[in-house]
């Protein structure tokens, strides 16, 4: 019988060492076991505005409605419940961006990219839209489990681009998909099983642009640090790199033991 996991969550966000103001914004929900991460853009304080606006309507709907579940004694459906709550709290925070944007001349072309990760039980669903990314950190392996929305991201599937192009790339902040800039969005969602030990990070793009896969692995596999450590060495490996973007971080840890013998063999 699977068991609702017990979660440690920790988070940081920066302005980093170019940008005027902190356009990222981050919400953590312990009790109920969902974080939130999003980077607003837009002129003047509009990405600020955007990504605050998105990440406290999804932050309070999911709270209400999955409050009122516990409340009732209505146990989540495996999977369905919880994609069905992340994409309505979805669709209303693009409802409310984009009605922000239309009403007020200052917002207007306004948007955010956003990640969600909701827990329950053995399983975690991941939403996200943009270049804001979800990765997993198992046994010193680490994956990313989301794929941005950008051009970049088009043009390495299409091989015009290698990797280490990539890094170099003048396109390496356009996206092809964003919250609150059209009447309807759809977020890519996706669930994974989780393991006692596994480390999940969201991250905005400015820990990704500034930092190889390589070295945020080896930051999150550092030993006998508290994830709040972890979090405030990303963000500062960040900044020493050049931080020419707010980078926000978002940690969660599966704790317990992690399965020994024949089944630690088999899990990936």
């Amino acid at each position: 019988m699977s068991r609702k996991p017990r979660l440690e969550f920790a988070c940081s966000t920066d302005t980093g060492m170019v940008r005027p103001q902190n356009e990222d914004a981050i919400a953590v929900s312990p009790v109920y076991d969902f974080a939130i991460l999003a980077d607003g853009m837009g002129g003047y304080n509009a990405g600020e505005v955007a990504s605050g606006m998105a990440v406290e309507v999804i932050r309070q709907y999911l709270e209400t409605a999955l409050g009122r579940r516990r409340r009732l004694g209505l146990p989540l459906r495996r999977g369905s419940d919880m994609r069905s709550l992340i994409a309505e709290a979805t669709e209303r925070a693009n409802d409310a961006v984009y009605a922000a944007a239309q009403s007020e001349a200052a917002y207007n072309g306004m948007g955010t990219t956003l990640v969600v990760a909701a827990f329950e039980k053995d399983r975690v669903m991941l939403a996200h839209i943009g270049d804001s990314r979800a990765y997993r950190l198992r046994a010193g392996r680490l994956d990313q489990l989301t794929r941005d929305h950008s051009v970049l991201q088009e043009q390495l599937d299409a091989g015009i681009m290698t990797p280490e192009d990539a890094r170099l790339s003048v396109h390496r902040n356009l996206v092809t998909r964003a919250l609150g800039v059209v009447p309807e969005v759809e977020a890519d969602l996706v669930e994974y099983e989780t393991m006692p030990g596994d480390v999940y990070l969201l991250c905005s793009d400015g820990l990704s642009d500034m930092l190889d896969d390589e070295d945020i692995a080896v930051i999150l596999a550092e030993e006998g640090c508290s994830l709040t450590a972890i979090g405030e060495a990303l963000i500062a490996a960040a900044n020493e790199a050049g931080g020419r973007d707010n980078v926000s971080v978002v940690l969660a840890r599966v704790t317990g033991d992690r399965p020994k013998g024949l089944l630690a063999k088999l899990l990936p």
